[in-house]
């Protein structure tokens, strides 16, 4: 069983107690008019998505292809969760953003008293939450992923409780709209760095913190290794990286041996597994001058 499938019933029950307190939380903040409590709504609704696409990931992960045509499986169900999720953030961060335009010059009446309830709800589902799924977060990125969003989350029902407190001391409803203006901003800042992200993977750009260079030198010092070309590096989803590359071997002259084929690749493996995380690249040994290998021109 992978670290991710271990931990599923931490990631069922943190789903289970967001995915409720998001609907309680979306229709106290409607109620009493509260634009922090319907923003950070909107951000724990980026929770349920993130839990739940931890969830499925799980599921896809050990689920067999019975069309034959997915001979990378289903693992970047899990991408196109997150980039929904990156949509439903974007899109909660411009409501909240339009409503506080149409409160200027107006003085909504703001119900305080649910405001701090649901608000201390709020940070105590959370703080569940991440007790909850902290254990496997060090095992399973796909949980990791998933106890961060949670972990963020904890800010805003902060803010919330912040912005319940200041309105009812000082009696003036525009705190409502400032904290949920900056909460907001910190939804939509987060929405992008994460969309970068989902946008790398589609991309399929080499994973972050790596340069193909490094690896294309790495492999050059193989011994009996003289050329590395055709070499891509890339992310099949969060915590699977992928690579492929040719392996160029010197040319065998009168009275040498060629090089062992299999030290090679079983040097090469451990290179990109050991020095830059690849557990699965494709590689292919090849002679130098030979006919068979055509380099690619994109």
């Amino acid at each position: 069983m992978s670290a991710a499938g271990a931990h599923r019933w931490r990631l069922q029950l943190a789903f289970g107690l967001v995915a409720v307190f998001f609907v309680v939380e979306l229709v106290v903040g409607l109620t009493s008019r509260s634009l922090a409590l319907i923003s950070d709504a909107g951000h724990m609704a980026a929770d349920v998505v993130a839990l739940g696409a931890a969830l499925v990931a799980t599921r896809i992960a050990t689920r067999k292809d019975t069309t034959g045509r997915r001979t990378f499986g289903s693992y970047r169900a899990e991408v196109f969760a997150s980039g929904l999720a990156v949509l439903l953030m974007l899109g909660v961060a411009v409501y909240i953003c339009i409503e506080a335009v149409g409160r200027i010059g107006a003085e909504p009446e703001v119900a305080s008293g649910p405001m701090l309830v649901v608000g201390a709800l709020g940070l105590v589902i959370n703080l569940i939450s991440i007790a909850l799924l902290r254990a496997g977060a060090s095992e399973s990125l796909n949980v990791k992923g998933a106890y961060l969003e949670v972990l963020a989350d904890t800010l805003g029902s902060v803010g919330v409780i912040a912005a319940a407190v200041l309105v009812g001391s000082t009696g003036r409803p525009w705190w409502d709209t400032v904290v949920a203006l900056a909460i907001a901003l910190f939804v939509a800042v987060r929405a992008v760095l994460l969309g970068r992200e989902v946008l790398a993977v589609l991309g399929q750009h080499a994973p972050a913190g790596m340069h193909p260079d490094e690896a294309e030198r790495a492999l050059s010092q193989i011994d009996g290794v003289v050329e590395v070309h055709d070499l891509h590096v890339w992310t099949l989803t969060s915590g699977m990286n992928v690579a492929t590359a040719h392996l160029v071997t010197a040319a065998v002259g009168p009275g040498e041996s060629a090089a062992d084929t299999a030290t090679i690749l079983a040097q090469a493996a451990d290179v990109m597994r050991e020095r830059f995380g690849i557990e699965h690249a494709t590689l292919q040994v090849e002679p130098s001058g030979s006919s068979a290998c055509t380099q690619t021109s994109w």
